[in-house]
């Protein structure tokens, strides 16, 4: 994928986060589909960026990806997940 895309993924997770608010969480799918329509693509084709922007977003301690409801390793989880902005107290 294009650069773009990336930071577009980027944008619209942490976008979609922020909205859903700390106590909650998002699919990855939410943002891959927000972008996809954005740009006239398949969602389906954006599932691995939007994991690539996700662990970078998690590596740079702006976002959690959980498992289970519980955080989890950017570098070291499988599986289903989900997203949320840290809690910031």
């Amino acid at each position: 994928m294009t650069q773009s895309v990336d930071s577009d993924l980027e944008a619209s997770i942490l976008e979609l986060a922020r909205e859903r608010g700390v106590s909650k969480s998002i699919c990855p799918s939410e943002a891959a589909k927000h972008v996809a329509g954005a740009r006239d693509l398949d969602w389906h084709s954006l599932m691995q960026p939007a994991r690539r922007a996700a662990v970078k977003l998690a590596k740079d301690g702006r976002l959690l990806i959980l498992r289970k409801g519980k955080p989890v390793d950017p570098a070291d989880f499988k599986g289903v997940y989900r997203l949320t902005i840290p809690r910031e107290d």
